[in-house]
């Protein structure tokens, strides 16, 4: 799950690490450590669903900037029909309908 959501961090506009980090851990603690977000990083550049491009900083080291790929953009928009799905069940469940509306 997290995955998919750092890929509609960098959805719209390119990031870095940290920005990443702060952007999913202001939305409801998503991710609370780099360490926990940077290896998630290396497999998704791996599996061709980030680009990444280095750029200098103005207050330190050079950083690395994620960009979504067509591929990142695929599976995002899959994810984001199941995921629909999903919660629909789950919220039938327990607000205990069944998929026909009536009571469990």
């Amino acid at each position: 799950m997290l995955e998919h959501c750092v890929l509609a961090v960098v959805r719209d506009e390119e990031s870095y690490g940290f920005d990443i980090v702060r952007t999913l851990s202001r939305n409801g603690g998503l991710v609370t450590s780099e360490g926990t977000i940077y290896p998630l990083l290396a497999r998704l550049r791996r599996e061709g669903l980030v680009t990444t491009t280095w750029r200098e900083s103005e207050s330190g080291p050079p950083r690395r900037y994620y960009r979504i790929t067509p591929d990142g953009r695929l599976a995002l928009e899959l994810f984001i029909a199941e995921w629909s799905n999903f919660r629909a069940a789950v919220d039938r469940v327990l607000s205990g309908q069944t998929e026909e509306g009536a009571d469990v």
